[in-house]
């Protein structure tokens, strides 16, 4: 089975940056869409970033012009960079996978990863 792993979460004050990882474990995923998401605690799991097979990225208006998304398939690594963070950004981040990107934009994927824990306070 394919796996995905973020790491790069951590805690951090209101106005600071994180860029957090996600790395597959073969290369079978650098033809499919990939996509950010994110839940806190209480609330639904929310997608925030897609990212089609040519790159180009779309974003949640949560984070628009806060958070950028990238890839390096060569790396087979999903990247997502965090500037201005607010305490609502706190939440678990997961990465995952699939080759409709509609899906991911329902909540749906064939490929999840684990999730990495970010915290911002104020």
């Amino acid at each position: 089975q394919v796996q995905l792993v973020e790491s790069g979460g951590d805690s951090v004050q209101a106005g600071g940056s994180l860029r957090l990882s996600c790395t597959a474990s073969t290369y079978t995923l650098n033809t499919f869409p990939m996509a950010w998401f994110r839940q806190a605690p209480g609330n639904e799991r929310e997608a925030i970033a897609v990212l089609e097979r040519d790159n180009s990225a779309t974003y949640a208006d949560s984070v628009k012009g806060r958070f950028t998304a990238s890839r390096d398939k060569a790396k087979k690594t999903l990247y997502l960079q965090m500037d201005s963070l607010k305490p609502e950004d706190t939440a678990v981040y997961y990465c995952a996978a699939d080759r409709f990107p509609q899906k991911l934009w329902r909540g749906s994927a064939e490929y999840w990863g684990q999730g990495t824990q970010v915290t911002v306070s104020s």
